[in-house]
């Protein structure tokens, strides 16, 4: 690509990647390819020391005792199909919310179909959740709770710690899906109460494509189907499915390339200070907000407080279909973002933006005040044409 780029699209997937993620996948392709856990050769013993380094790294930034509580997946939608279908049964209630993301809906949908009892708590415009709104929706038969960290719509932040309490109180199961905020807001799994905490690795994790995660809180995996079943590399004379963690829930051949890799990310924002870089993504929110708060026209969309969202903001120009929008900002300004619905559109509906959806940019670290200045310029220039 010749022309110079603005990429605003790190919600779906961060670029550019830390050169270490890089220099870490290019190392393992090129000197560790044997497989892990499948053979006693030195190759084998090496790719698996560097899916237990990947564990460990994990298990450091996520605030978990025991890297082994972790099972790893190739994204955060497999990491939650885990946790939906292997946790719910038939006559069980899960309590959700109105801004969850498809990977969260859609599975509790087809469990719905299959006999389990939904209830979706409506949030606020700007997305937001009142932790006093759960209580009443528990009944004798809720299971659980699934809820998003925080919006890929609108970037609200979800108030986890006190939900994670009241689940807690409850003897509820408390799923968080962590994947816009792994590596952006602090994360302690027991502070927080979470049982299940599903993350992915090719965002702020800076890691590769086809990487992600499950934490299982302790004993919680005896109640927990696998979503696989297969070769582990453990307890080969049976044919049954190991019963431990996390061979229960890994199945097949790990991508070892990208686990060297998302671990090299990991370290990356160890290196670098996880509260630098949150620091870093709010201030570029805080501008854009401030910006684009001038441009006649435009609406945007979630709390107006930098400090109570993610690097996330939706906006509409007014009378320009966000398509259209996102078109001419890539064409005409090389600023790369995301239109229409974001997998997401029960939070569209929620925020009144259904079924056009809107624009999102999101920012990560490796953006700069510059671009979002021109960003701004941008977004005003369409404004005004119309």
């Amino acid at each position: 690509m010749n022309r110079n780029i603005i990429y605003f699209d790190n919600a779906a997937t961060s670029w550019p990647k830390p050169e270490a993620t890089i220099r870490a996948v290019d190392s393992c392709l090129r000197e560790t390819g044997g497989s892990p856990g499948r053979s006693g050769h030195s190759l084998s013993i090496d790719a698996g020391r560097v899916i237990f380094n990947a564990r460990e790294a994990l298990a450091g930034l996520l605030g978990m005792d025991d890297p082994l509580r972790i099972v790893l997946t190739k994204n955060a939608t497999e990491a939650l199909n885990i946790a939906v279908f292997g946790l719910l049964k038939s006559g069980d209630h899960v309590i959700t919310s109105s801004m969850e993301h498809n990977s969260v809906m859609r599975p509790l949908r087809a469990m719905e179909a299959s006999g389990v009892e939904l209830t979706v708590l409506p949030c606020s415009t700007a997305g937001e959740i009142d932790p006093g709104v759960i209580v009443p929706a528990i009944k004798k038969n809720t299971k659980a709770i699934f809820l998003t960290h925080a919006s890929n719509v609108t970037g609200t932040i979800i108030p986890v710690t006190d939900i994670g309490r009241i689940a807690r109180e409850h003897g509820l199961v408390f799923c968080v899906d962590a994947a816009q905020t792994a590596g952006v807001l602090p994360i302690d799994i027991g502070a927080m109460d979470i049982d299940l905490l599903a993350f992915t690795g090719h965002k702020s994790l800076f890691g590769p494509q086809g990487t992600g995660g499950l934490y299982i809180r302790k004993d919680l995996e005896q109640v927990i189907s696998p979503l696989m079943r297969g070769g582990t590399g453990s307890r080969s004379e049976y044919e049954d499915q190991p019963d431990f963690m996390p061979d229960k829930f890994e199945s097949g051949t790990p991508n070892t390339a990208g686990y060297t890799g998302l671990a090299a990310g990991i370290n990356f924002i160890l290196s670098q200070g996880l509260d630098i870089i949150s620091a870093h993504e709010k201030r570029l929110t805080e501008l854009f907000l401030q910006g684009i708060g001038t441009v006649d026209g435009v609406t945007t969309y979630g709390l107006k407080d930098a400090s109570r969202r993610i690097s996330v903001v939706s906006f509409n120009i007014r009378g320009m279909d966000p398509a259209k929008a996102a078109l001419e900002l890539d064409e005409r300004f090389g600023i790369m973002s995301r239109p229409g619905l974001h997998c997401a559109p029960s939070a569209h509906k929620t925020i009144g933006t259904f079924p056009e959806g809107t624009v999102r940019f999101s920012f990560s670290y490796f953006n700069t005040v510059e671009e979002i200045n021109q960003a701004v310029d941008a977004v005003r220039s369409l404004a005004n044409q119309k």
